[in-house]
């Protein structure tokens, strides 16, 4: 899969591209069918398939322009992880796309002919039936479908995707997370709520309290789950490690804001070093929330709250 930002490079030999637009936060299962579409349309059309996506999320631009960051959207999955489902689900080019003033303020007659035909050269468009682009919203399916019409690219509509009667959204699963119900997310995304990243140097406290622990930044101040889970682990041992993990801002060591993955496996592989995470790509899969994040009233407490969470956990999967 290549990746670009901005536009796609045209050449002589660039027969287009048949492309699908969205922000693809968490790429759940409406995504998953909309891009299995995509695909094999553009294969049968000869093109190549291409998404185009937004860094930063629009909703997440427009509340930091109005000095509302509260309003921006809980965010369900870092960009590696969303590129990386793309890349699953067998998409041929990415497009990042930098939200910003000049990207907004264009009109939607413009964004037709600046991005889309200008700049990608589609011929063939896949929009969600609830399409809204260009300045305040204002163009829509049936403007897209008309200037397609006299522009030389076809366009296509999927109606949105149910499973057990609920659709199947970003926002579903930002609620399935949000009240910790990750069997809820999992069935929405089609396979267990994960987040990816390095393995990065922290304080060293953990291993101090007796928990040694493998950091992971999330990217966002503000992650559609937070609190305190068991998880599975790959990447350490070609086997995925069972362990308990906290994701947010620990509030009882720092005040920083920032969010991080901690995650303590239960049982540390014999022959595997200590230090053997740092640096490496882990993929933690979050399968049970135990509880919410907990400010404790000192070390002492937090260590004991960890101990009792490793019972939870170690219970957890007994029981499976």
């Amino acid at each position: 899969m290549r990746i670009y930002r901005a536009q796609r490079p045209r050449s002589a030999a660039d027969k287009g591209c048949a492309l699908t637009i969205g922000n693809f936060d968490g790429v759940h299962r409406g995504h998953q069918a909309m891009l299995a579409l995509l695909t094999n349309e553009a294969r049968h059309r000869g093109l190549r398939s291409c998404v185009m996506t937004f860094e930063p999320h629009p909703r997440d631009w427009f509340a930091q322009k109005a000095g509302k960051p509260e309003l921006a959207p809980l965010r369900i999955a870092p960009l590696r992880d969303k590129l990386a489902e793309l890349q699953r689900c067998g998409v041929d080019d990415v497009v990042l796309m930098r939200f910003d003033d000049r990207l907004a303020g264009l009109s939607p007659t413009d964004f037709i002919d600046k991005v889309l035909c200008q700049g990608l050269n589609a011929r063939y468009v896949l929009v969600g039936d609830d399409f809204r682009f260009g300045a305040k919203r204002a163009g829509d399916y049936a403007l897209l479908d008309e200037q397609g019409a006299s522009k030389g690219f076809d366009v296509a509509r999927m109606m949105s995707y149910e499973v057990h009667g609920l659709r199947v959204s970003s926002s579903a699963v930002r609620e399935a997370l949000a009240a910790g119900d990750m069997v809820q997310a999992a069935r929405l995304i089609g396979r267990p709520y994960s987040i990816s990243g390095h393995v990065v140097h922290g304080r060293k406290l953990g291993r101090d309290l007796g928990f040694r622990t493998l950091n992971l930044r999330f990217p966002s101040h503000r992650p559609a789950a937070r609190g305190i889970f068991v998880v599975q682990v790959h990447g350490l041992t070609d086997e995925p490690l069972a362990g308990v993990a906290s994701l947010g801002v620990r509030p009882t060591i720092e005040d920083a804001g920032r969010v991080l993955l901690e995650v303590h496996c239960l049982d540390w592989p014999a022959g595997l070093a200590l230090d053997a995470g740092y640096a490496r790509i882990l993929q933690v899969d979050l399968l049970h929330k135990l509880h919410d994040e907990r400010k404790y009233d000192g070390l002492e407490a937090l260590v004991a709250g960890i101990a009792q969470d490793v019972v939870d956990a170690r219970a957890w999967w007994a029981a499976r």
